[in-house]
């Protein structure tokens, strides 16, 4: 049955798809619209991926989209996103609609802007659905999330992900077609390792940071999430580039992402893949994540990739570094709400603000001096490579619970607090962009993340290593159980 027979399989059509439709006439940007409000109001209530449906707002947007059809406003029809029902993190302002952070704090929050990504998604077509849950303050680890606490659809008693939660459980229950999280050190790339999704971490200064509500300023990135490496090139290709509303964005022209994975058959063909070893050895790897990043590589040399394994020692405390930076300069950035109304936040988020308040300045100097030497590293590697390949996590989706249980030593302080974080974290401190695809299941079908990382703007180069693997793959085609 197809989606022109059936509007409510129109929700499992990928971005892509779904424009392309829309532009042929088999069914109109209304149709999309309202196939994803159906789904919203009938499961989101237990996913918990929306903080704010913006219902009224999408359907004008439809009609406007539909009567450009009817006209055949070629500028229109030319947007790359065209007709496409997206959602993007409650972190990114919205003008007119609560931008809420995931926080009490922010409950009254109604910005008179678009942050520069939601326009420039506006721009390519794209019809905003809403805005999505996500941990307070993008931190991760909220006790009392004040919006709910999003389920993970592959399994409810799993996290999706940190922080961008709803971004990755919102594609996983097909509740948008495509969204953008953030990343400042994996908060968009975890999500979609958990919920078998594409997250992208762009390079540093990529995408502009205009209107997005800020965690670390030299870290934080807006993160394309998706249900296929297409879309996801889609995506960043509406939304990177220059923007003076941000004067650290990189002035680089924005190459065709997406037509680039368009010309010859898919392959990895000539490329030079780096297993990370400190990353794909460790001994506390889930085995089923050891097996799948194992066949990964194998695949990908079965699609012409040279695979040499490459050191980077200090990927191993790679989380730590990170913990050490980022933690401190949201404290910063907190300072301010932390004085007025420190009983605003949740109780876990006050005190992780709290405890980083208190890092010595050393500290955080070495954490600064270890970051230029693991930038170091990775460009040493992409001296000899053109691709790094490693799990996105050690581990497919824990328990709720065991995000909330109380820590017992310091060594599960390292495994639950900087082990993970490691995994992801290391390109954010080397401003270097990385991409998670779905990489497989494990024996009891929870996803598996696949992370490629590339130099300072390969965003291109992994995503062209990204779609040679998935189409040779189906890991992306299966559909959780909801």
């Amino acid at each position: 049955m197809t989606a022109s027979s059936n509007p409510d399989e129109i929700v499992f059509l990928s971005a892509e798809a779904t424009s392309a439709a829309i532009r042929a006439g088999e069914f109109t940007a209304t149709d999309a619209v309202n196939a994803y409000l159906r789904r919203i109001d009938a499961i989101d209530g237990e996913i918990k991926s929306y903080i704010t449906v913006s219902r009224e707002e999408a359907l004008g947007a439809a009609a406007d989209a539909d009567e450009a059809m009817r006209r055949g406003d070629a500028e229109a029809l030319g947007g790359a996103l065209f007709g496409v029902p997206v959602a993007v993190k409650d972190q990114f302002n919205t003008d007119g609609i609560l931008t809420s952070n995931g926080s009490r704090a922010y409950a009254d929050n109604v910005p008179a802007a678009d942050a520069t990504v939601v326009a420039r998604l506006k721009a390519a077509g794209a019809i905003l659905l809403g805005k999505l849950n996500l941990s307070e303050l993008a931190m991760g680890g909220t006790a009392d999330p004040p919006y709910g606490t999003p389920q993970n659809p592959w399994r409810r008693e799993h996290t999706p992900g940190e922080s961008s939660s709803g971004s990755g459980a919102a594609l996983a229950a097909h509740l948008c077609a495509a969204s953008v999280g953030e990343d400042t050190g994996g908060s968009g790339r975890g999500p979609a390792s958990y919920c078998n999704a594409v997250g992208l971490r762009p390079t540093f200064t990529r995408i502009s940071r205009h209107g997005i509500t800020p965690m670390c300023w030299f870290m934080d990135a807006a993160s394309p999430m998706t249900k296929t490496v297409q879309d996801c090139a889609l995506v960043l290709g509406a939304v990177a580039g220059y923007d003076p509303l941000d004067p650290t964005t990189s002035r680089r022209p924005v190459p065709d992402y997406y037509g680039m994975l368009m010309g010859d058959p898919p392959t990895a063909d000539g490329m030079r893949v780096g297993r990370m070893t400190e990353l794909c050895n460790s001994p506390d790897m889930h085995a089923d994540v050891r097996r799948a990043t194992d066949a990964a590589l194998e695949t990908l040399a079965g699609l012409g990739a040279e695979v040499i394994d490459v050191s980077l020692p200090l990927t191993e405390i790679a989380g730590a570094i990170f913990v050490g930076i980022a933690d401190t300069e949201g404290a910063g950035a907190r300072d301010g709400l932390m004085r007025r109304a420190p009983e605003s936040l949740d109780r876990a988020s006050r005190t992780r603000l709290q405890s980083a308040a208190l890092v010595p300045a050393k500290v955080q100097n070495r954490a600064m001096k270890a970051r230029v030497l693991l930038r170091r590293q990775f460009e040493e590697a992409f001296g000899q490579v053109d691709v790094l390949v490693s799990p996105t996590a050690p581990y497919p989706a824990p328990r709720h619970d065991a995000l909330t249980a109380p820590f017992e030593s310091a060594d599960d302080v390292r495994q639950r607090f900087f082990f993970r974080r490691s995994y992801t974290g290391c390109y954010p401190l080397a401003g270097m962009p990385a991409v998670s695809i779905p990489g497989g299941f494990t024996e009891d079908g929870l996803p598996i993340g696949l992370q490629l990382g590339g130099g300072p703007f390969a965003e291109a180069t992994i995503l062209r290593a990204a779609y040679a693997y998935q189409e040779a793959t189906d890991w992306h085609t299966r559909r959780a159980p909801v």
